[in-house]
């Protein structure tokens, strides 16, 4: 369940950098009742930064394979690599 604090928190800044470490997920932030920032530790915002750039990535290869005109023969590339570099 996400954790939820008014702005008013914020004044608790040293509370407000604990919590964000213990939960390990994004804190939201409310002004007058409504939902107005996120706050999370350097840790947590890494961490979701990699699991989007794995995410695009495992896009782009399953857009890759579904166009199969772009795929290669595995054998092909390495016989063509080995032709390049002199390695037979």
């Amino acid at each position: 369940m996400p954790k939820i604090r008014p702005i008013k928190d914020l004044r608790n800044t040293t509370e407000i950098s604990e919590l964000c470490h213990q939960i390990k997920e994004p804190l939201f932030i409310t002004k007058n009742g409504y939902g107005d920032m996120v706050i999370m530790s350097m840790e947590t915002y890494e961490n979701s930064l990699a699991k989007l750039e794995l995410y695009q990535n495992l896009a782009q290869a399953e857009a890759q394979l579904n166009n199969k005109d772009e795929l290669l023969d595995g054998e092909e590339v390495f016989k063509d690599l080995k032709k390049k570099y002199g390695h037979e």
